[in-house]
């Protein structure tokens, strides 16, 4: 099918084809934007021509210290430049790269490190601890390299060997191992194991290449951004963005830890115009004190992913300077597949409408083939009427490989031809997708489908909240009921019943929550509110 009735000559070469890599980004930019600014961190700052030499340098190391193609280089590093140089460095040796989520339990750190069977371990000096409390459970423990964070305060422990010793040690003019085949993997990314073991993620060179060119169309990107990294490179690595700036010559500012005062900082000093986040950073600005804020004169781009944000929240964070975009995605697609597409046909809303509209999950970025709801036991497509539930399936080549050593996982995950994303959501008649809750935390109350995501959705409007979340909460009378815990916004106050009879007025009587809990939500380290652990403790009150 489309092929010409006579294609002899017509063959694949060299002058052809080349298997897509981001890798090929890096080795562009350092020709085409070398003087150009490439990472900052405090005083560090790297023009992409010396990105590349360390980067080099860092492949060669990692080769000579036996981390060989198809092997396994893992790191346990926040968001600073050696993860950034990591991020190329590793597969630029053949490896692939583990990022590791800094703030997992030993055990869990254990179970990574031996599952994906990791031969070097690059760790902040900050974690060392950790690392050798992993390790020690560990038949074969990695190398370590220590990377002493000098920008934050810390110096070489003399425990490892230090990663800028490390790195001197390699040649700026080793050659970069490009893949032969686009199929071949680029990195393993652990899910977050709160219903078993973490599942490891693969990701190909193709899928994280074009994940790498679609998400500047959808983010409206132009030449050289000034991006933030607030979205942990542990995530999705950072949603692929560390691969996708030097596509644009874009800048890349370092944010060791996420504070209302580094992020102005960043904006108003750096300039930063682009950066990523759950709601939960949103909130950190919205709520920030004065004397944290810095005044800026431009309007910063966010994507916003992670949970669906409050429509008070995007109400309240764009007056301030910010124009965001909620995309929608999993590890398992490389971070954001969708987006919440504004078009001229939205321009008119304007308040709550505009919010709501911006609360939408949204449409396929230009990178997957296939972005819809469908129900999983026909695998047919529901209703667009705005109120039909079904699942969100993905296809595409933003899709994962699979998950690594375990093809049971595989196989039902891609039952049908597409990927389940277990995330249970309606279509508007546009096509617009809208995300009601995870199949785990739709509350199930008399019969009756209660969608947590409304009802945080409602109390967010309140003036005293700041976070909401509502769980499940048993009931010998309807099976389940809805539980809200709230964070209050500092210097507010509000009572169980003030805020019950605020949902009565604006829900069902059935999505009303019974009880209210007043406290601080737990949060996984990319802003994540932790149901599983909120059910656990209103499962008794």
């Amino acid at each position: 099918m489309g092929w010409l009735a006579d294609e002899t000559g017509l063959e694949k070469c060299k002058a052809n084809h080349v298997a897509l890599s981001p890798l090929s980004h890096l080795r562009r930019a350092a020709d085409v934007f070398a003087g150009r600014e490439a990472i900052v961190y405090g005083s560090t700052r790297h023009s992409f021509q010396t990105y590349h030499r360390r980067v080099s340098q860092l492949a060669s190391a990692l080769a000579a210290s036996g981390a060989r193609p198809g092997d396994v280089v893992a790191t346990l590093l926040p968001n600073i430049p050696a993860h950034a140089e990591a991020h190329f460095a590793v597969p630029a040796c053949g490896a692939v790269l583990n990022a590791i989520n800094t703030r997992l339990d030993v055990d869990t750190v254990a179970y990574i490190l031996d599952h994906g069977g990791a031969k070097v371990l690059l760790a902040d000096g900050a974690l060392l601890d950790l690392v050798r409390a992993a390790c020690a459970r560990l038949a074969q423990p990695p190398l370590v390299i220590e990377v002493a964070d000098q920008e934050a305060g810390f110096a070489p422990s003399g425990a490892y060997p230090a990663y800028e010793a490390f790195l001197a040690q390699g040649d700026p003019g080793f050659d970069w191992i490009m893949p032969e085949d686009e199929w071949e993997s680029l990195a393993l990314n652990y899910t977050s194991g709160t219903t078993g073991k973490p599942k490891g993620v693969v990701y190909s060179h193709r899928g994280a290449y074009l994940s790498t060119l679609s998400q500047p169309v959808s983010w409206r990107m132009t030449l050289f951004p000034r991006y933030l990294t607030i979205v942990p490179m542990f995530h999705c690595n950072a949603w692929c963005h560390p691969w996708m700036l030097p596509v644009l010559g874009g800048t890349m500012i370092c944010l060791r830890d996420v504070t209302a005062r580094g992020v102005y900082h960043a904006i108003s000093v750096e300039g930063a115009t682009h950066f990523g986040g759950a709601p939960i950073v949103l909130q950190t600005i919205i709520n920030a004190p004065q004397d944290e804020r810095l005044p800026f004169d431009h309007v910063v781009e966010v994507f916003t992913a992670g949970a669906p944000p409050a429509a008070a929240t995007l109400a309240a964070i764009e007056p301030l300077g910010f124009n965001v975009t909620q995309v929608y995605g999993l590890t398992e697609t490389y971070g954001p597949d969708a987006e919440c597409l504004w078009h001229e046909g939205f321009d008119d809303l304007d308040g709550d409408a505009r919010a709501e509209v911006k609360a939408r999950t949204g449409i396929a970025m230009p990178f997957m083939e296939g972005l819809t709801v469908m129900r999983p036991d026909a695998m047919g497509p529901i209703p667009r009427d705005g109120a039909a539930l079904g699942e969100i399936m993905h296809r595409g080549n933003g899709v994962m490989k699979g998950y690594y050593r375990n093809p049971d996982a595989t196989r039902e995950a891609f039952q049908g031809g597409w990927f389940h994303s277990g995330d249970i959501a309606f279509q508007h008649p546009d096509g617009y997708i809208k995300i009601a809750d995870r199949a785990k935390d739709i509350i199930i109350s008399g019969g009756e489908n209660v969608s947590s995501v409304e009802v945080e959705g409602v109390l967010m409007k309140h003036p005293a909240v700041g976070l909401a979340s509502v769980v499940a909460k048993p009931d010998t009378k309807w099976g389940e009921v809805p539980c809200a815990c709230i964070e209050i916004r500092p210097g507010s106050e509000v009572s169980e019943e003030e805020l019950i009879a605020f949902c009565r007025e604006r829900l069902a009587g059935f999505k009303t929550p019974k009880r209210v809990v007043f406290m601080e939500l737990p949060k996984t380290s990319t802003g994540k509110i932790q149901k599983f652990e909120l059910r656990a403790l209103v499962r008794d009150l």
